[in-house]
């Protein structure tokens, strides 16, 4: 199961964004997300594409064990609903 490391800001973005693309493509319906600590909003943007690409397939994604922090970021930009945190 793919599962993003400590950090995603803009410096890790763009490889999280398809290590979880390829992770969705290959069927993964869940990503974990306990590992994350350093976050920015880079991270909701990721996400967000996380779930447009599981949506585009027809398939769920479930985003589990999010830290405060990207709860935070998601809250303030008005996408927590949209990205379900758990």
């Amino acid at each position: 199961m793919y599962q993003p490391a400590e950090s995603l800001t803009l410096a890790e973005a763009r490889a999280a964004l398809g290590a979880g693309l390829q992770a969705i493509a290959g069927g993964q319906t869940e990503i974990d997300l306990a590992r994350m600590s350093t976050v920015d909003s880079s991270a909701v943007a990721t996400l967000l594409a996380w779930k447009r690409a599981a949506a585009a397939r027809n398939a769920p994604l479930a985003l589990r064990n999010a830290p405060a922090s990207l709860r935070s970021l998601a809250q303030l930009y008005g996408v927590a609903e949209l990205l379900q945190l758990s």
